[in-house]
């Protein structure tokens, strides 16, 4: 069993920056992939960034190219989002998650263990 938690969660201005860590339990590999997704109410959870397993290539939505960064640290079995120039459209309850398959996927059904989420929320 692999249990996920995120923490870093918050209230921030426009502009600012923000950082979330997640932290890995259980029989976590250092070749799974892990990704971070985020979900407003109402909405469908949507991918972020991902990395691959062992520190490899990592993915970026479009929406947050240049702004947000994915790190890993296969040591501690955790992994990080460093979000800088965030915009009001950014709030929403960001989840980390593990697969346990092949490659780097960017859809939520390819992720087989989640965290409870953490909330962020960008306003003045």
């Amino acid at each position: 069993q692999v249990q996920l938690v995120e923490s870093g969660g918050g209230l921030v201005q426009p502009g600012g920056s923000l950082r979330l860590s997640c932290a890995a339990s259980g029989s976590i590999f250092s070749g799974n992939a892990m990704g971070w997704f985020r979900q407003v109410p109402g909405k469908e959870r949507e991918f972020v960034a991902a990395v691959s397993g062992r520190n490899g290539p990592k993915y970026y939505a479009d929406f947050v190219k240049g702004r947000f960064t994915i790190s890993r640290d296969n040591s501690k079995n955790t992994i990080g989002l460093q979000m800088s120039s965030l915009k009001a459209e950014d709030t929403a309850i960001y989840y980390c998650a593990v697969s346990r398959g092949y490659g780097v996927p960017t859809t939520t059904f390819a992720y087989d263990y989640w965290g409870q989420g953490a909330q962020v929320t960008v306003s003045s």
